[in-house]
């Protein structure tokens, strides 16, 4: 009979079984939250608030309206005067011993998050790539001080110094900005962008450019057709993390907004129903939360893959 060779550096069966098992269990068990979180938000206030609580419930539409909308309570006899509700929401409002009062500021909060999170996004991964692009191929003065340097920028905390730039963006007319919370967020990104960047930047044998110069191509012209391409994979897992990190940001959007620019983070917690959190709504708000970045991660998750492995074309 005869025997499989097998290399001393291959996983037996069983410690691929074992591996996958932990990868499955560490999955199901990060999902909870998520899956509770989303069952909120199609349950009933009643029900979200049940002791004990109920895996299953009547689903119910209630949160996703009351997120939408600002409503009033009134009396039984009032509302029997009421003609019959033109939409299915608002006979959910009814139901409640309400009326709507108007939308709520919601839908303008996700739109500034959309602004700002895509926005601080683009100028972090456009300025990180022409930063990166420079330090790896070109001779800069004191360049390790100068990566150090920018590296040290993410050392601290942004939070340590919410009250100067409060300052400083008060005195600059920057509060409650759009333009401000880009501005920031892309300052706090640029850092990582930088680092990130450039390890893929270096991996990108510098023959192709050169061989496209002399071919006739300008400097910049070999960076926008040839560097560029190359680099996607780095560009995409870039744009992701700073994504991220600009997306959930609180502490920032809490301090330096609260009308114009404030946007879906430090909003959600304020959803107040009768008697306390409107749990179902706060979930709805935190599904809906969640949707742009895990669609922007999903389109681009075989860049990530490669990525985070920085599987750049090597020499």
């Amino acid at each position: 009979m005869k025997t499989v060779p097998h290399s001393p550096l291959e996983p037996s069966s069983l410690s691929k079984w074992l591996a996958g098992s932990a990868v499955v269990t560490y999955a199901l068990i990060s999902l909870i939250p998520l899956a509770w979180i989303f069952m909120t938000s199609f349950r009933t206030p009643e029900d979200a608030i049940a002791y004990p609580p109920k895996v299953i419930a009547q689903p119910s539409l209630v949160g996703y309206v009351n997120l939408f909308t600002t409503r009033s309570r009134v009396g039984a006899a009032e509302l029997a005067a009421l003609p019959p509700p033109a939409t299915w929401y608002e006979g959910l409002v009814r139901q409640q011993q309400m009326i709507l009062a108007g939308p709520s500021r919601f839908p303008d909060r996700y739109r500034n998050s959309l602004l700002v999170g895509f926005g601080s996004t683009l100028l972090s991964v456009v300025l990180g790539t022409l930063a990166a692009y420079a330090f790896s191929r070109f001779r800069v003065p004191g360049k390790d001080d100068w990566l150090f340097f920018i590296l040290s920028t993410r050392m601290m905390p942004p939070i340590a110094v919410a009250i100067p730039i409060y300052l400083m963006f008060r005195q600059l007319g920057l509060n409650d900005t759009h333009l401000g919370l880009i501005l920031l967020y892309t300052v706090v990104n640029l850092s990582l962008a930088v680092w990130l960047l450039k390890g893929f930047m270096d991996e990108i044998p510098r023959e192709y450019e050169e061989a496209a110069m002399v071919d006739g191509y300008t400097r910049w012209q070999a960076f926008l057709k040839v560097v560029l391409p190359q680099a996607a994979t780095g560009i995409a897992t870039t744009a992701i993390f700073c994504l991220i990190f600009s997306w959930n940001e609180y502490a920032f959007a809490l301090l330096l907004t609260s009308g114009t620019a404030q946007t879906a983070p430090p909003f959600i917690p304020t959803i107040i129903g009768e008697g306390g959190l409107d749990w179902p709504a706060m979930a709805a708000g935190t599904t809906l939360f969640l949707l742009p970045v895990l669609v922007f991660t999903v389109l681009l998750r075989k860049h990530l893959l490669r990525g985070v492995t920085f599987g750049a074309i090597r020499k």
